[in-house]
C-alpha cells in the first residue's frame, strides 16, 4: 500500500498544487461538480489562522506535502521549530525547495510514517495534519501515534475528505482516487472523526463544508 501512495505522489507532483490551489480551469470544475464548491484556500486559511504567527513552541506538519498551503505562514513563524514529515520523497522535494525559495530556515523536514513516528510522547505543541487522514493507510495507528506524540494541551488541527456529505465525492474516492493511491480507505465520517476525538481532546472547533471536514482539538 505504501508503494502505491509513493507512486501516486511520484505520478502527481507536477499538477499536485494546482489541483489544492484550483489555479487552473479544470481544478476549479473539479471542485464545484465533485467538493460541493470547497475552496481548499480558504479552508487552508481558516485552519492555519488558529497558530499564533509569534508561535515559539515545537509543531509537526504531517503530511507536509508541498507546503503549498503553508509556506506563507511559516515565513510569518520564525520563532516556531518545526518539523514536516511526509512519506513522499517527492513531496518532501518540492517542499524542501519551496522552503528554500522562501528563505524558511526553522523547519526540518524528513521522510517518514505517521503510523511510527521517531519521536518522544508529548513532543508537539501543534500537529498540523492537512489533506492526511483520507491517505494514511492506517487510520488507527495514525491517531494514535498524533495522539502519543502531542503534549497534553496541545492541538490537533486537521483537514481532509470525510464519507457521508457528497455523494459523486464518495464514489470518486471509492473508485477512481483509491486506485490511483491518492486516497485509502476506509474513510471516516464526520461522526467517526467526533468518536474517535470525544475520549482523548476537547473540541474546539468542527466544521463541515461540502465534503469536507475541517477541526481544532485540544489535547486533555
Amino acid at each position: 500500500m505504501e508503494d502505491k501512495i509513493e507512486k501516486s505522489y511520484r505520478f502527481s507532483k507536477n499538477f499536485y498544487d494546482d489541483a489544492l490551489t484550483q489555479n487552473k480551469w479544470w481544478s476549479r470544475l473539479y471542485f464545484k461538480l465533485v467538493w460541493g464548491g470547497v475552496d481548499d484556500n480558504e479552508i487552508a486559511r481558516k485552519v492555519l489562522s488558529w497558530i499564533p504567527d509569534d508561535f515559539g513552541g515545537k509543531m509537526l506538519d504531517v503530511p507536509v506535502g508541498t507546503a503549498v498551503f503553508t509556506a506563507e505562514k511559516y515565513k510569518r513563524m520564525g520563532k516556531a521549530d518545526i518539523i514536516g514529515l511526509d512519506y513522499s520523497q517527492d513531496m518532501l522535494d518540492r517542499a524542501r525547495f519551496r522552503f528554500s525559495e522562501n528563505g524558511i530556515t526553522n523547519i526540518k523536514t524528513m521522510q517518514g510514517d505517521v503510523g511510527a513516528m521517531p519521536f518522544d510522547d508529548d513532543s508537539f505543541d501543534y500537529i498540523l495534519c492537512m489533506n492526511g487522514l483520507h491517505v494514511f493507510p492506517d487510520k488507527d495507528k495514525a491517531h494514535s501515534e498524533i495522539l502519543r506524540t502531542l503534549k497534553q494541551g496541545g492541538e490537533l488541527l486537521a483537514c481532509f475528505y470525510i464519507a457521508g456529505e457528497q455523494k459523486i465525492a464518495d464514489l470518486l474516492a471509492k473508485t477512481v482516487l483509491t486506485r490511483m493511491g491518492w486516497f485509502t480507505p476506509p474513510f471516516d465520517s464526520a461522526n467517526d472523526v467526533r468518536r474517535r476525538l470525544e475520549p482523548y481532546y476537547e473540541i474546539l472547533d468542527f466544521n463541515i463544508e461540502g465534503a469536507m471536514l475541517y477541526f481544532r482539538a485540544k489535547k486533555r
